[in-house]
């Protein structure tokens, strides 16, 4: 498979379809899933996203508070689509100088345990069948004890970024690639920043040098990006559909690749 015509960097591209067509090769084949967070209504970003990824598996992050019955209206029409909950408001509770959190260890346990509770019922009532009990925290980060908790909330996973613990309970299932430069301005990553990365990943495990348990996920935010990430995501999304070192799966792999 060639890179992408309208591809910015082909070495970037040229060395990321390599490690895919080794994959292939071998008769393996790389597993992928894609989580995108903040949502709360339709608009032309989704829409966007949704073209995007077709008929291919998206796990819709939806923060609870703030979802509307127009969101859960238009999610049903995709089937490839998992709503996740994302938190409960997405508020910041952590004091000021430390890291972004809305369930870190600041508040009473029963106090979080609660409005996880009340955003999962939420959600449930809104999207139904299309929503997992999958739980994302706002800014991938939880307490130990909110985690602990997640289970008795009828959760079957939990989301963050980076590495997994593959004793951890609830399963993890983590993102290890965003494509927003949250600290450079807030605007695309780049072409190569984000190929190299997956290149390296994947290499390192299909190698055996990584500890690292598939799949791996990329990380988006559909009212975030600008118009480089969205064009990355139109030449990458395809290259992830089609190719054959490649299985797409949903949040829950379980349910197979759609």
């Amino acid at each position: 498979m060639s890179a992408p015509l309208h591809a910015h960097n082909q070495t970037a591209w040229s060395e990321f379809l390599a490690e895919l067509d080794t994959w292939a090769a071998s008769g393996r084949r790389a597993e992928f899933w894609w989580r995108d967070d903040d949502a709360t209504k339709p608009g032309p970003a989704l829409d966007r996203l949704i073209a995007i990824t077709g008929a291919n598996p998206l796990a819709l992050a939806v923060i609870p508070a703030s979802a509307t019955a127009e969101l859960a209206s238009v999610t049903r029409d995709y089937p490839n689509i998992d709503v996740v909950q994302h938190g409960f408001a997405h508020t910041n509770h952590a004091p000021i100088g430390e890291k972004k959190a809305e369930f870190g260890a600041h508040r009473p346990i029963q106090v979080m345990r609660n409005e996880i509770l009340e955003g999962r019922k939420r959600l449930t009532e809104l999207f139904g069948a299309t929503f997992t009990a999958v739980f994302v925290p706002p800014w991938n980060r939880i307490a130990s004890s909110v985690a602990a908790a997640l289970e008795a909330c009828e959760f079957s996973r939990l989301s963050t970024f980076g590495s997994t613990d593959p004793n951890a309970i609830p399963k993890q299932i983590n993102c290890h690639i965003d494509i927003v430069n949250w600290r450079g301005g807030r605007g695309f990553l780049g072409v190569e920043p984000v190929l190299d990365a997956f290149t390296a990943l994947l290499s390192g495990i299909r190698t055996g040098a990584l500890p690292v348990e598939l799949p791996v996920g990329l990380l988006t935010h559909h009212r975030d990006h600008d118009d480089a990430g969205w064009l990355f995501l139109e030449e990458l999304a395809p290259v992830l559909a089609d190719h054959p070192g490649v299985n797409w799966l949903p949040v829950v792999p379980e349910k197979g690749a759609r």
